[in-house]
Formats: structure tokens, C-alpha cells, sequence
């Protein structure tokens, strides 16, 4: 049985203990179906405008973060859940066209990984930015990376995070101008450096040739440690 084989084995066994000696153990997966949108999250943008237009839902503070609840908020969730799906989806399929896997592109996928799930996730929280510039902060380490660009945008919507928690989140639970504009920047900065750091992954470690490899490649900065 091969390393897949063991870490599904060896998953499926210790769920089955927590199953049977701690009953509830898995009691969170359903308690997700009634979480909101955090206020600060890629889909809350929608009713962030929205409350400018009529939209009757509230902003509480709910399962320990500040979300909207209310109509339609259930469908942007699940879009965001689609989302991240997706990123899942495509980060197997890249494992399986991958062949050029050094130390330093383990590191880069984990980077894009980790940043892929962030950006799509309905909580995007302020130490989701700690994880990432950690994770970054590892990928730098290696000279062969090729993450500098996408790292720089994390670097920048992490200045822009402080701004909007603690600075001005008042702001940007009110949904007025600048709370919308600081969500704007920063969950823009996250999507783009996502959309950058898995384009250059793909076209490092995946073989193919083609335009679009050339201009991946001239978007790639290589890093000094």
C-alpha cells in the first residue's frame, strides 16, 4: 500500500476512534451549515453593497466572528464552499500532471494551497494573513522559488488587514465607503496573488510549452535567501 493508501487508512482509524470515544467529536461539520458570511470574506462584498440597496439582513456577532445573516447569505456560502472545491479539485489535478517537484516547489505549493483556501473561504479572519506570511516566509528561504511576486501581494493585503482589523474595522462593519475600499484592496490583493502563485506552480512543475508558459515564466521573480 503506497503513502495515499497509508494516510487514508491511517485517517479513517483515528476518525473511528473520536467517533466512538468522544461522541459529538464531528458535531462542528453541522454546526457550519449555520454560520453566516464574515464581514470580512471575499463574498461578504456582495452584501456589503447590498446594504446600500435595500438588503434586509443584519450584521451580528455570531459563532465568535462579526457575519452577515439574512436573505441570501446561505447561497453566497455555499458559493464560497463551491469555490474552495474547486481550488481542491485543481490542486489534485496539479499533483497529478506535476513531475518537477523540488524541495523549494513543495514549498511554493503549500504556499499556494494554503492561499487558495484563504481567499475562497467565507472567514477570512486576520490570522489567516499570519499563516500565509509564514508559509511565504518559508518559500523565501529558497532561492529556487519562484513565489516572490505572489508573496509581495500577501505582504500588501496583510498592511491593508491591519488597517481593517483592529484600525477601521468599525468601518468596515458599517459597510461605508472606506470599510468597502479596504476590503476591496486586500481581498483583491489576495485573488490576484492566488490567480499569479498557482499560474506560476503549474507552469514550473508541469510540462507543456506555449505562450502561456513564456509569460509565466517572465512574471516569475526568483528570490535570494
Amino acid at each position: 500500500m503506497g503513502a495515499w493508501g497509508w494516510a487514508a487508512a491511517t485517517g479513517a482509524g483515528v476518525a473511528g476512534v473520536f467517533a466512538v470515544l468522544m461522541p459529538g467529536a464531528f458535531a462542528f461539520l453541522g454546526f457550519q451549515r449555520d454560520r453566516g458570511t464574515e464581514v470580512e470574506s471575499l463574498g461578504a462584498l456582495v452584501f456589503h453593497v447590498a446594504r446600500h440597496h435595500g438588503w434586509e439582513g443584519q450584521v451580528l456577532l455570531n459563532y465568535g466572528s462579526v457575519e452577515f445573516l439574512g436573505p441570501y447569505v446561505g447561497w453566497v456560502s455555499t458559493g464560497s464552499l463551491l469555490l474552495s472545491a474547486g481550488a481542491l479539485a485543481w490542486l489534485v489535478w496539479w499533483r497529478v500532471r506535476a513531475v518537477r517537484l523540488s524541495a523549494s516547489g513543495i514549498a511554493d505549493a503549500a504556499f499556494v494551497a494554503v492561499l487558495l483556501f484563504t481567499a475562497t473561504s467565507r472567514v477570512i479572519s486576520p490570522q489567516y494573513m499570519v499563516w500565509l506570511v509564514g508559509i511565504a516566509a518559508v518559500c523565501l528561504c529558497f532561492r529556487e522559488s519562484r513565489m516572490g511576486v505572489p508573496v509581495v501581494l500577501v505582504l500588501g493585503a496583510s498592511l491593508v488587514t491591519v488597517l481593517e482589523f483592529p484600525v477601521w474595522f468599525g468601518h468596515v462593519v458599517a459597510s461605508d465607503a472606506l470599510g468597502i475600499t479596504l476590503l476591496v484592496v486586500r481581498n483583491g490583493l489576495l485573488v490576484a496573488a492566488a490567480v499569479m502563485a498557482g499560474r506560476v506552480l503549474w507552469c514550473a512543475t508541469v510540462p507543456g510549452r506555449g505562450p502561456a508558459r513564456a509569460v509565466a515564466r517572465a512574471a516569475e521573480t526568483p528570490v535570494s535567501s
